[in-house]
Order: C-alpha cells, then structure tokens, then sequence
C-alpha cells in the first residue's frame, strides 16, 4: 500500500490555484526524467517504505526545483495550501520534499486557517524527514505569529497520531529564549510514557535544545522529572550538559 495515495477520505482539497497549476505541471516535467531507479530503492528502503522515492539526491533535487520555480510569483496562503496538499497527492516523497521546502521558505505568508493543512501534512504519509521540517520551520513560526495557536499545539500533543503530537513537542525548536518553558515541559510530562521511540527521542531533542538557551532550567526539570521521563529522553536531554 502506498500512505501517500490513500488520502483520508476527510482530506482538505486543494483550492484553484493558477500558481499551483504552474508549479506542479512543471515540476512533474522537470523531476520525473530524473528518477534513478537503483537510487529510488535504497532511499525506500532507508526510509522504511513510507512512500515511493524518484531517487533524486538532494543537491541535485534543489537544482531542479529552482528551474521550476524560476520567474514563479509569490504566493498566498491559497497557493501554498494547493501546492502542498497537491504535491502530497503525488506517491513519490520527492514532490513531498519540494512542498516542505516551499512551505519552509513561505510559512509566512501562511495563517492561522493554515493549521488543517499542516495537520493533514504531517498525518498522512508521516516520517521523520517530513514531521521534524514541518515541526520548527511551519508549525513553530505559525505559532510565533499567532500565539493563541498554542492553545492548538496543546490539543495537537494529545493527539492520537504520534505524528502531530511530535510537531507539538518540536514545534518551539528555533524559539531560543522565546520558549515557553511551562509549555515545552509540560508536553515533556504528558508524552512520558509514551512508547514509541519517535516521541521519547523528540522530547529528549527538545530539552537538549531548549538547554543551549537554559541549561539549568533543563537539568532542573529533568532531574525533577527523571522517574517518569525515559532513559532515551534523559540521555538526549544531557546529551551536551
């Protein structure tokens, strides 16, 4: 089974978009005659089979997304909610690659009624190599602009989808001294226990880099915290204390 072609039947669909029409039809043109199969199967396999690949190395994968962005205008919200909901469309994680990277560079120029989407994004065919990008570069500045979104963040980490509940915890990667240090070791609490590797590393990840800003606040609430958090999530909080 392909996650990427089977798209929740409550999936948001994309808006009319003639940026989006643009991008996408060049971007098939450009990306689909440099597809290298034998490199598509190790990069699958590597990635665990979440979704087929091009196997396009990323160097070469950026080059040709700027040929395809060349002359393109800039967008609105809708542009960016149709190009990424349609590049998700597409099996191949390429195209899902080229909407990260889009919306990474546009996030501002997104919202709070961006906020679906982004759930969408990171719920549906979701791996680490999409989730964490989406989590610091969409999901933390969304926030940072619209604070009262954080009442969102705190509904996202209770979320059934580990996916979403990992963006939670990610989401203020890049904040620095704008953390929210309550928020951020609270999620680290109501996540303890959880048994995925995927949650206990990224609370782990997230107190180690909540450390380079505080690192006494950080070793304060570990060791406050320490029978309830996981060896994985301690071992990466003190990583570098």
């Amino acid at each position: 089974m392909n996650p990427a072609a089977d798209a929740p039947a409550d999936a948001p669909v994309p808006p009319v978009s003639a940026l989006a029409d643009t991008v996408l039809e060049r971007l098939v043109a450009v990306y689909a005659p440099a597809a290298d199969p034998v490199r598509a199967e190790g990069a699958a396999t590597y990635m665990k089979h979440v979704a087929p690949f091009l196997g396009i190395p990323t160097p070469e994968r950026r080059a040709l997304s700027r040929t395809v962005l060349a002359g393109t205008g800039r967008p609105d919200e809708r542009d960016c909610t149709a190009i990424a909901l349609r590049c998700w469309r597409l099996p191949e994680r390429e195209y899902h690659y080229f909407a990260v990277d889009y919306l990474r560079r546009h996030a501002g120029r997104c919202t709070s009624g961006f906020l679906p989407v982004l759930h969408h994004l990171v719920t549906t065919a979701p791996w680490w190599d999409t989730v964490d990008l989406l989590a610091a570069h969409v999901a933390g500045p969304l926030v940072a602009a619209d604070p009262a979104l954080a009442r969102e963040m705190d509904r996202w980490i209770d979320d059934p989808s580990l996916w979403a509940a990992r963006t939670a915890l990610l989401h203020q990667l890049r904040y620095k001294e704008a953390t929210d240090a309550d928020r951020l070791f609270g999620y680290c609490l109501r996540r303890a226990d959880h048994p995925d590797f995927f949650i206990r590393k990224a609370i782990g990840w997230a107190l180690r880099e909540y450390a380079k800003t505080d690192p006494a606040a950080v070793r304060d609430f570990v060791d406050g915290a320490r029978t309830r958090l996981s060896p994985l999530s301690v071992r990466e909080a003190l990583k570098n204390l």
